[in-house]
């Protein structure tokens, strides 16, 4: 794998699991969910075997041995050779130590978010915060499965994604209110090109109305325009 996007967070479980000591793919799988890591890493046993077939043929892991459970069929268990180890060590390194930009898909429709007008764009965060209010109940329900002094150290992918769920009602309730009272930057632009949009007005008419009813909120475009001008030799 070295050499390859790592882009798959399976695999590196699977190393991490082989790490620990020899597993066939079912035990893989069962061990993944008793650790409830299915809440962090997308799992379901079809991509597990193919995630196992990929290392194996890359030389990361080996298969050991063969073993029959009564009337079970056969399961190959697997062990990690050297090179998967080296590379479960680089590749958890990395990811621990450097952060990378993730391409979210809220920030992604934020970044679209003006295709809409403001009223419907309110409907739909109003929805969205129900729905991580909900999560956040649920998180907290399900948190009562650990015992009393559970160790910090085998539930802190569970914290970092309750932070992170805070933070993104945090965001959503203050733009939220922003939009409600009108005070969101630029919302009168934004609500007066839907209107002229919902008259039928050309593409070429919106900018031109726009630009002579906003023409201080518009005078950046201007300057962008200066800016990007290239030099005259």
């Amino acid at each position: 794998m070295a050499g390859r996007t790592r882009a798959n967070p399976l695999a590196l479980a699977v190393l991490c699991l082989l790490y620990e000591r020899p597993m066939h793919p079912y035990e893989m799988s069962s061990t993944l969910r008793e650790r409830h890591k299915e809440d962090s890493i997308k799992l379901n046993y079809g991509s597990l075997y193919s995630v196992v077939e990929s290392l194996r043929k890359r030389g990361l892991i080996t298969a050991r041995e063969t073993v029959r459970e009564g009337r079970r069929p056969e399961r190959t268990v697997y062990a990690i050779t050297e090179a998967g180890s080296t590379e479960m060590t680089d590749w958890l390194s990395d990811l621990l130590s450097r952060p990378a930009k993730e391409f979210t898909q809220f920030e992604a429709a934020l970044s679209l978010m003006p295709i809409f007008g403001p009223d419907e764009v309110i409907n739909l965060l109003e929805t969205r915060l129900r729905s991580l209010r909900q999560q956040q109940r649920a998180h907290d329900q399900s948190n009562a499965w650990a015992p009393p002094n559970f160790p910090r150290l085998f539930l802190i992918e569970m914290e970092f994604k309750y932070a992170l769920l805070r933070t993104e009602i945090e965001f959503v309730s203050a733009l939220l209110d922003e939009l409600r009272s009108g005070t969101f930057e630029g919302i009168a632009l934004w609500r007066r090109m839907h209107e002229l949009r919902e008259e039928g007005r050309t593409p070429e008419a919106v900018d031109e109305v726009l630009a002579e009813e906003f023409k201080e909120e518009l005078s950046w475009l201007s300057e962008l325009s200066d800016t990007q001008r290239p030099e005259q030799g």
